[in-house]
């Protein structure tokens, strides 16, 4: 510390001393944000650090929080703070060690820009020299806001906008003065003042932070009062954490379309951040209350044209950021049964068709349902809300498996299909983010919907490096057989398997699905015009004791249909297009007089 004391001294006051080397330019890699399609921000990918804060942006207390606490001479100082030094010399030499810092906002930049952590003296007597040479280039504005965009909060949030939005979902320029306080506080160690993991101690030196405010006239007495007497709201999760699957997702894919980034790119998405904030809350809530919290869950929902509006691939992105929503192929059990009557409906049968549940027998292979009981005579709408595994194992077998296969991918399915006897049942490994496309035709009219994320990829001036093209709808299911299989899965929610996802003054409809040992579980349902679907099981596929599709998907789905309607405007489930009509035959006209052929001309038969 003498040595520091020292230089900086004899810097200070030899003005005639050479120039320092310049510092380095200030970089850092191109970032790539992404909002949703209000603008909010869901993340950024590329470069850690933020663009540096525009501190006049920003109420005068939130920078004043930073410099009360961290360095109260920072205006006056040229780099480094003599008194600070002299202080913690005094300090080190009472204790016998090195006991308190001095360092100055303007050295914690330098470090953090351009210099190691190493506590040796050269890299000390170096951060100081640096210091004052950044003071000569740079503003105290501009040092200020390198500073508050470099520095870590913890919980992964670099720089005040990420920490702002991370602990207390808003942007930093609408920062309460507790709000700020408590930031100010985190920096002197962000795991042991965390307001999330350690609001005790947060709580205690948030209020040193306002005394210091205080004593430094940013704040009035009554201010600190009026501060400590409002409750903080701390949000122990990250609000956009669950967007990270989708942020994943979609930044593979910009990056395919238009390469690494070499300027920093905004990419407007299909998201929708309260719907995704819901799907979350959803997910995480049911799923811990199920096998003692050891199960995994995902949701994807889809509007009627594909556009992706939730993505959450799992119960917690940090502690497992896979994908699961658009990675985790498993089987689909009786959720791909619409695929069977579908094909059987297009084949001529109607809701009404009687079959028989009765033991069958294909190719060796003998089905079972759930109950173990058989109806005898029913419906094929029945058929399908009790989810009849006899009568759909041998209706894919009438129909032909590879017809079912065939609607299956017509509708969506990009996965394999098998076709074996068993396959009716679905057996076939699907991805949530398929099985939502392909519903979503049963809700928009029968079109084809392709999920997507990216409407836009933009430079962050505003210049349009790429545009989803408009895609010509592709009608993927005709009428009667449209109307029919939305009126059979109608039937599911009205008074089969899916009764529990009934929703008053909504037009739903949906499919269970839940395999052998309940290794997997699932609820695909819709409205007119939104699609959602819910899987869950464990990644090792272990069973999971009684969970069925009818059980925690299902209320996943509703818990997020409940607060997604509303936002969504979804309506009745559209009726489609009027069934196609028999092409008719124009009735041949009488042949007119004529004279007679010219010589050499075929003559007319009789």
């Amino acid at each position: 510390m003498l040595a520091i004391a020292l230089a900086g001294s004899l810097f200070a006051g030899a003005p005639d001393l050479p120039d320092l080397p310049q510092l380095p330019q200030i970089r850092r890699a191109p970032q790539v944000t992404y909002v949703d399609r209000a603008g909010a921000v869901l993340g950024v990918r590329g470069g850690k650090a933020a663009p540096p804060v525009d501190v006049d942006r920003l109420p005068a207390y939130v920078p004043a929080a930073f410099i009360a606490i961290e360095d109260r001479r920072f205006y006056e100082h040229p780099g480094f703070d003599a008194i600070g030094i002299a202080r913690a010399l005094v300090t080190d030499i009472a204790k016998g060690r090195t006991a308190q810092g001095a360092s100055t906002i303007t050295q914690q930049t330098v470090r953090t820009l351009f210099l190691t952590q190493d506590q040796t003296m050269e890299r000390k007597t170096r951060e100081l020299l640096l210091a004052v040479q950044m003071e000569r280039k740079y503003t105290k504005k501009q040092i200020l806001g390198l500073y508050l965009s470099r520095v870590y909060f913890g919980a992964g949030a670099y720089g005040l906008e990420a920490a702002s939005q991370r602990f207390f979902d808003k942007p930093a320029a609408k920062l309460s003065i507790r709000e700020a306080a408590a930031l100010a506080a985190v920096l002197k160690s962000p795991s042991g003042y965390s307001p999330v993991d350690e609001p005790q101690r947060s709580a205690e030196r948030t209020r040193l932070v306002l005394d210091a405010m205080v004593e430094t006239g940013a704040i009035t007495p009554a201010q600190r009062s009026q501060a400590l007497k409002r409750p903080l709201k701390v949000y122990k999760t990250d609000p956009d954490a669950a967007a990270q699957y989708f942020v994943d997702w979609v930044d593979q894919q910009v990056r395919r379309t238009v390469g690494e980034p070499r300027q920093d790119l905004v990419v407007e998405t299909t998201l929708d951040r309260g719907m995704e904030q819901s799907a979350a809350a959803a997910v995480r809530t049911v799923a811990a209350q199920v096998e003692g919290g050891q199960v995994q869950a995902a949701l994807v929902a889809l509007d009627g044209s594909g556009r992706v509006r939730a993505m959450v691939g799992g119960t917690d992105y940090r502690s497992s950021p896979f994908n699961r929503a658009v990675a985790a192929r498993r089987q689909a059990g009786s959720a791909w049964k619409p695929f069977v009557y579908l094909t059987a409906l297009e084949s001529g049968l109607t809701p009404d068709t009687v079959v028989v549940d009765e033991p069958v027998t294909i190719g060796g292979w003998s089905p079972r349902n759930h109950t173990e009981a058989f109806l005898g005579p029913i419906t094929l709408a029945r058929a399908l809300a009790e989810s009849v595994n006899t009568v759909a194992a041998r209706t894919a077998d009438e129909v032909g498996r590879d017809n079912v296969a065939a609607t299956a991918r017509r509708l969506g399915i990009v996965s394999p299909v098998n076709t074996d006897p068993a396959m009716a049942l679905g057996t076939s490994q699907v991805t949530p983010l398929e099985m939502a496309s392909a519903y979503d035709a049963f809700a928009n009219g029968g079109r084809k919907a392709e999920a997507y994320g990216v409407e836009r990829v933009r430079t962050a001036r505003g210049q349009v490096l790429w545009r989803r093209a408009p895609a010509a709808p592709a009608q993927v299911i005709q009428n009667p057989p449209l109307g029919y299989i939305d009126q059979m899965l109608r039937g599911v929610v009205a008074d089969g398997t899916g009764r529990h996802a009934a929703i008053a003054r909504y037009d739903v409809a949906g499919k269970t699905g839940t395999t052998s040992d309940s290794r997997d579980a699932w609820f695909c349902g819709f409205t007119g015009g939104f699609t959602a679907v819910v899987w869950m099981g464990r990644d090792d596929s272990r069973p999971m004791g009684e969970v069925a599709g009818g059980g925690p998907p299902t209320r996943i789905w509703r818990s997020f249909m409940l607060s997604a309607l509303p936002r969504a405007g979804a309506g009745p489930i559209p009726p489609g297009p009027p069934p196609p009509q028999p092409e008719l035959q124009p009735a041949a006209a009488e042949p007119a007089p004529s004279a007679a052929p010219a010589a050499g001309q075929p003559q007319p038969a009789l």
